[in-house]
């Protein structure tokens, strides 16, 4: 695996963590789903990295290519190709709502804690498969 993106890798870890951790310690359901967001974004930067040596900056462009990347691999189901998209409502959410009710429930950032680490773990065997 190319440095850079075993480094993509590491984050996506460290942000699954720290959503964990947001939710179970701090009971910030908003920075849960946001940082369960970003651990999936990175892994998906890993995949993409690894693949084809782009970094892409734009989160739209990330979800893209992760879906051309895994659009006809069982590994990946539909779920997590679902994932990157879903989730990037509860970072907006954390990041630019202002509406009293807008929120991320603790429900929304349980599910997207748990699907981060699913992603995770398909993107891991993805690379460790050789991304064939």
């Amino acid at each position: 695996m190319k440095a850079e993106s075993a480094a993509f890798l590491r984050k996506a870890r460290e942000f699954l963590t720290k959503a964990r951790n947001q939710l179970d310690v701090m009971r910030y359901s908003d920075e849960a789903g946001r940082a369960a967001y970003l651990a999936g974004l990175h892994a998906a930067q890993a995949l993409i990295f690894e693949r084809g040596g782009l970094v892409i900056k734009r989160h739209r462009g990330v979800q893209r290519e992760l879906g051309r990347l895994t659009k006809d691999d069982p590994r990946f189901d539909i779920e997590l190709r679902a994932f990157l998209g879903r989730t990037y409502d509860l970072k907006a959410i954390a990041d630019y709502e202002t509406d009293p009710g807008a929120e991320v429930t603790v429900e929304q950032a349980e599910q997207a804690i748990a699907t981060a680490g699913r992603f995770i773990a398909a993107i891991e065997e993805l690379l460790a498969a050789g991304c064939r």
